[in-house]
């Protein structure tokens, strides 16, 4: 009796193991099922940059706020007749 039950646990453990350690086993589904909520999270990280980015873009080519205000800022231009005024900072 003894000889039979060591056989059929035997087997048992034999069929479990590809389910658990196989290469469709739980344990890889679960390693999968991880990387795909960190590369969610980072999608949804560049999709709102991109939204940004994209906004952006639209102003630029539609409104001449954007640009006036990029050259102000980014290359220090003027208009005709502004006086630029540099206050300087103190140094700590």
């Amino acid at each position: 009796m003894r000889w039979p039950t060591l056989v059929l646990v035997a087997l048992i453990a034999l069929l479990q193991y590809p389910l658990w350690f196989g290469k469709g086993g739980w344990l890889r589904v679960w390693e999968v099922d991880r990387q795909l909520v960190a590369q969610r999270e980072v999608n949804q990280k560049l999709e709102q940059r991109n939204a940004g980015l994209d906004a952006e873009v639209r102003d630029l080519k539609n409104g001449t706020e954007a640009i006036e205000e990029r050259a102000r800022y980014e290359l220090g231009l003027i208009k005709q007749d502004e006086i630029f005024v540099q206050v300087p900072q103190k140094q700590p």
